[in-house]
């Protein structure tokens, strides 16, 4: 039986049974039925502050661990999470309301973000340097950078923790994360198979709060955080960012989003529109590197938007736990207003409703996947990140065109592109200002390529060789007196 449903119920016989509170402040809702699942505590500033004088203590224990020795102990906790994919998506799909199908996908993917970084963190190597006199020798060595805190987001609760927390463990550090309150429940059930497979209790810890920006504040001001990382929006971005300056806190941001997916006329029309529905409507939209504003070529417009069309009217919606959903609820009233006001302010600015545009039968946060057409780039949904089903078409006449439009905006997370012109692959692939930048393909996450945007959109890399470099420090060693 799914453990959200035995939270329902107060039946208390699966391995996460215990993550719940009833006295908890923190109430956790469904957003499919809106029904409260859980409670769970919810930490104050001097609880949080508290933790990180422990995990200040505890880290040099855990850094004086060989990273053979801490990698062990990682791969244990990779290994209970795929042992417990079931429970641990049906957790994920009762929060953040995505259907089971991608929940599971999002803890092997997470999963494997542990993986890499216990191996990964045997390979953090040093220098040597040719010297620069001959009594002298010069060095370099790596070293952990110290107690950390990261701030995730409610839209993959389980992926933007392991991918964090992962490479902070293997490098030595320890880790005070703050999940969203939307959902804690799968960052406890983490945090309770990360204790089973060996990491100290105070060396990570999940602190759930109802009252995030005292948390954030204690995270940027406590004189023993030396790092913190954070996945969220940009405007909240800019706010730790300024904040952390006071202590010199070195900053990982992965913020906001307006990722462009275009289609060239010599594109692979099936492919592209795989590749769009992939990209866009994946966990309903809610997705920071979502195809945001769909760019199509003139000459294949009508082609592109008929086919995309009738795909997304196949799209199931429904709750996540009901097998065979490909769409599951928006995360709450907000979410879905928010959608609903940005297409109809298309609407009104001369946009047409192709397929879509109205709230789904299925419930007040469900939104019927929807395709527009007759945008520009001067409609707020083309400016703004969609967050929902909603796939907003723009035409382009030529490739100079497309990578114009396409970088007309402060954001620079990922960006898509079809096209089989090999020479245009390199230039558009040079030309659009994005960390992140896929050809005929409408997925590009994986632990093993770093993860992060440009401008607005961010500062640092997660995932890959680079994630790890996040979490370290590089001391210059100078040795002296060797010819004496």
């Amino acid at each position: 039986m799914c453990p959200c449903q035995l939270l329902e119920h107060n039946v208390n016989t699966t391995r996460f049974s215990q993550l719940t509170d009833p006295a908890g402040q923190l109430s956790v809702t469904n957003p499919a039925t809106q029904s409260v699942i859980g409670r769970a505590r919810s930490y104050d500033g001097e609880a949080v502050s508290q933790a990180i004088d422990k995990a200040e203590n505890a880290r040099t224990g855990w850094a004086a661990k060989t990273a053979r020795e801490r990698a062990s102990i990682l791969l244990s906790w990779h290994n209970l999470i795929l042992e417990n994919v079931e429970d641990l998506a049906e957790i994920v799909t009762a929060e953040c309301g995505k259907p089971l199908s991608e929940a599971r996908g999002e803890i092997a993917y997470g999963a494997s973000f542990i993986q890499w970084f216990a191996e990964e963190g045997k390979r953090a190597y040093g220098e040597t340097i040719p010297t620069f006199a001959p009594d002298k020798r010069v060095l370099t060595i790596q070293q952990p950078i110290g107690t950390c805190a990261a701030i995730t987001p409610w839209n993959f609760p389980v992926a933007m923790i392991t991918r964090k927390v992962a490479p902070a463990l293997a490098a030595g550090c320890a880790m005070l994360v703050k999940p969203a309150e939307a959902t804690p429940l799968s960052a406890l059930a983490l945090e309770q198979l990360a204790h089973e497979a060996g990491v100290p209790h105070d060396v990570f810890r999940v602190m759930p709060t109802t009252d995030p920006e005292a948390i954030g504040d204690v995270f940027c001001n406590h004189p023993a955080i030396r790092k913190l990382s954070f996945t969220g929006s940009t405007n909240v971005g800019q706010i730790l960012m300024a904040k952390a300056a006071k202590n010199v806190v070195k900053l990982s941001l992965e913020l906001g989003g307006n990722a462009p997916f275009i289609v060239f006329g010599d594109a692979d029309i099936d492919a592209a529109v795989e590749g769009a529905i992939a990209s866009k409507f994946r966990n309903a939209g809610q997705t920071c590197i979502c195809a945001n504003r769909i760019l199509v070529q003139d000459a294949v417009h009508d082609e592109f938007v008929e086919r995309l069309t009738q795909r997304v009217k196949q799209l199931k919606v429904g709750p996540g736990s009901t097998e065979g959903v490909q769409i599951g609820p928006l995360i709450n009233a907000k979410g879905i207003q928010k959608v609903s006001e940005l297409v109809d302010d298309a609407v009104q600015s001369g946009a047409m409703i192709v397929t879509g545009g109205e709230i789904d039968e299925a419930g007040p946060l469900f939104y019927t996947p929807t395709v527009l057409t007759g945008v520009d780039a001067s409609m707020a949904i083309t400016q703004t990140e969609i967050f929902g089903p909603v796939a907003p078409i723009i035409r382009f006449k030529g490739e100079a065109d497309a990578i114009r439009m396409a970088n007309d905006t402060p954001f620079g997370l990922a960006a898509y592109f079809y096209t089989r012109d090999i020479g245009r692959v390199w230039r558009v692939m040079e030309g659009l200002e994005y960390g992140m930048v896929a050809s005929n393909d409408g997925a590009l996450s994986t632990e093993i390529a770093p993860f992060g945007g440009w401008k607005h959109s961010g500062i640092g890399r997660e995932g890959s060789r680079h994630g790890l470099n996040e979490y370290l420090e590089i001391k210059y060693c100078l040795m002296g007196g060797v010819n004496k």
